[in-house]
């Protein structure tokens, strides 16, 4: 069972930026797509972005494109997510998580993900 943890997580002004680390377990043996996605009190879970290792890409949502960056640290098993220009609408408890079977859909279809992390809250202010 591959384990997803996050960290990174924390309070900033608007404006400011945060970097998310997702620590995968077998990160070297994830075949699909690792990614994070965001749910703000009320609301349902959306994709932010994700990585595909299958088709060696990367997926944004428009409301982050230009904004947050994902990226692997290979060497360290984990993946990062940037966010800069922080707004309060990014406010929200961001989640990680990994694909481990086949799966035909959007990258940002909650069903693709097999694992997935607790959370890490990501709180913008004004």
């Amino acid at each position: 069972q591959v384990q997803v943890v996050e960290s990174g997580g924390g309070s900033v002004q608007s404006g400011g930026a945060l970097t998310l680390a997702c620590e995968v377990s077998e990160y070297h043996s994830i075949k699909y797509c690792m990614g994070w996605f965001r749910q703000a009190s009320g609301k349902e879970r959306d994709g932010v972005a994700s990585f595909c290792v299958d088709s060696d890409r990367t997926y944004y949502a428009d409301s982050v494109k230009g904004r947050f960056v994902l990226s692997q640290d290979n060497a360290n098993n984990r993946m990062r997510l940037q966010m800069n220009d922080l707004k309060p609408e990014d406010t929200a408890m961001y989640y990680c998580a990994a694909q481990t079977r086949p799966y035909i859909g959007s990258w940002a279809d909650e069903k693709r993900y097999t694992s997935w992390g607790h959370g890490t809250q990501v709180t913008v202010s004004l």
